[in-house]
């Protein structure tokens, strides 16, 4: 394996954050080939107890801690409070995601940490940012995704009877957050090392989800289309949704006459569509009709196998894809051509395929170098760095 120093091999990062977008910030700036040394409570942090499970260990801890080392400090103890202090003397970045009430018990509010440690990046990824009501502080991603509108949004054809899902993936604004949390560490970080001044970063979770706005929420906002409770407000309009095939489904979609004259071809132009307007997408999509389409539709790509029927599609300018499942993945040619997947050994899992980063870079690769760590494993050597001199500014 490739052991080329990662782009921010020399930089050691503090990560005492116990969920998922404050833990994913830390892999982020981990697999870039910073140094991060996780800070677990007794017990160990509580991403240690959230499944999918395999034997016994976390399959969700083990992704996002990877390239991570561990160290176990009960932060309500004095001993083990100066140790996390004298690490920060060392580090150059603080990542964290816990509610006020919390930091002040330790004294690690933003104030505390930067009065102590002035020339430290100190990152807080927190559901509503700082300032927010105490009952906002701890809220789940559910919470977080329907705050930022999305659990209405994304996926769309929910049952009028059903509740507001939470979109892709239970932790979607945790992973979302981490991305922009490890930008800002990284921009703080440039900073920091031009000026040898630290500073605070306050990463609010719904405003990123508020970032994220694509067209339908973005036409509520300029006052074009009516917000409302009902689901289809948040559709983009059209028949298109996930059909089943012969070995899985595909999701269609459709707007344009180009894209129903393209969706004809590919079919062999059949005779039921001769009962729609050419331009019925885009000034004779009723519901009648979006039903009527589904009907003939469905039993059409019942037959076909999604990989060869949307690569054909996409050729001919249907926007249609297939819908992979997780064991799809791993054996899809692009990624395999592109290399996403990267094979490691986990002490308990064997050899495992970890999702890689959607970028790549020729003289600092993102490589898996050391799975996530068992508790406590690494703290003989985070003691014997804190009894060494404090590094200069970066």
């Amino acid at each position: 394996m490739n052991q080329t120093p990662g782009a921010l091999a020399g930089l050691l990062i503090v990560e005492t954050a116990e969920r998922v977008s404050g833990e994913y910030t830390g892999k982020l700036l981990a697999d870039l080939g910073a140094q991060v040394v996780k800070v677990e409570r007794p017990g160990g942090a509580p991403t240690r107890g959230m499944g999918p499970f395999r034997e016994g260990e976390s399959a969700l801890f083990a992704y996002l801690n990877a390239n991570k080392q561990s160290v176990v400090l009960d932060l309500d103890q004095p001993e083990d409070r100066a140790l996390l202090d004298r690490l920060l003397e060392r580090a150059h970045a603080l990542v964290d995601d816990h509610a006020e009430a919390w930091l002040e018990r330790r004294d690690l509010a933003p104030d505390a940490v930067a009065r102590r440690h002035p020339a430290l990046v100190h990152t807080l990824v927190t559901p509503f940012g700082q300032g927010a009501p105490a009952t906002l502080q701890t809220l789940h991603p559910i919470n977080v995704v329907n705050a930022g509108g999305w659990a209405y949004h994304s996926p769309s054809e929910t049952p009028r009877d059903k509740p507001p899902l939470k979109g892709a993936g239970r932790f979607l604004p945790d992973y979302e957050a981490g991305i922009d949390a490890a930008m800002c560490t990284m921009a703080s970080l440039l900073r920091l090392r031009r000026t040898g001044r630290g500073q605070f970063v306050d990463v609010s979770e719904v405003e990123v989800q508020l970032n994220r706005i694509d067209c339908v929420l973005d036409r509520m906002l300029a006052g074009e289309a009516e917000p409302s409770q009902e689901r289809t407000a948040y559709d983009m309009g059209g028949p298109g949704t996930a059909f089943a095939c012969a070995d899985g489904h595909v999701f269609l979609f459709m707007t344009t006459r180009q894209h129903w004259k393209a969706l004809c071809a590919l079919m062999g132009d059949p005779a039921w569509a001769g009962a729609f307007r050419e331009d019925w997408l885009e000034f004779d999509c009723t519901p009648a009709n979006v039903a009527q389409f589904r009907d003939r539709f469905g039993p059409w790509i019942a037959l076909q196998q999604k990989l060869p029927i949307t690569e054909a599609a996409q050729k001919a300018g249907v926007a249609m894809v297939p819908v992979n499942t997780a064991a799809d993945l791993p054996r899809h040619e692009q990624f395999i051509h592109r290399g996403f997947f990267q094979q490691a050994e986990h002490p308990v899992f064997g050899t495992v395929a970890y999702p890689g980063a959607c970028y790549r870079m020729s003289a600092t690769p993102v490589r898996v170098r050391t799975p996530a760590p068992a508790l406590g494993a690494d703290q003989q050597e985070v003691k014997r760095m804190t009894k060494e001199v404090p590094h200069a500014p970066a």
